[in-house]
């Protein structure tokens, strides 16, 4: 099982070629085993241009497999614990749903596959594995 980001996703809708999408790509035609977190689609959703856009997304998306956290406020203590234990060591990470689905990846223990630097970081000093993507 491999998480997808929504950095890859974006990219590979839009088809742009970037390094991500064509692992992607490469994943699909084989039909690797590939999820989403509900976070990812929320930002896929949100970042629709029009309806036609959203429903085409939604349609898309929904079919996926969702990796979940359990639900309650231990998620949302790790995810804060997370945030505070990277900030400690001097990592910054721009948006609190990265973070949200860096600990799903964790939590499956399962890599991401991402083109957004503050990912990188994340797995510098925690247990997030990313996909490797090709150099």
């Amino acid at each position: 099982m491999i998480l997808l980001d929504t950095s890859v996703l974006v990219n590979y809708f839009k088809g742009v070629d970037t390094a991500g999408a064509r692992v992607l790509e490469g994943l699909v035609v084989a039909t690797a085993d590939i999820a989403i977190s509900p976070y990812t689609y929320q930002e896929l959703l949100q970042g629709a241009r029009d309806e036609l856009e959203f429903v085409r997304l939604r349609r898309t998306l929904i079919t996926q497999e969702f990796l979940w956290l359990p639900s309650g406020k231990e998620t949302f203590e790790k995810t804060a614990r997370l945030y505070f234990d990277l900030r400690r060591k001097g990592v910054t990470v721009r948006g609190s749903i990265d973070l949200l689905i860096a600990c799903t990846a964790i939590e499956h223990d399962v890599p991401l596959l991402h083109e957004d630097r503050d990912f990188d970081q994340i797995s510098r000093h925690t247990a997030l594995e990313c996909y490797p993507l090709p150099e």
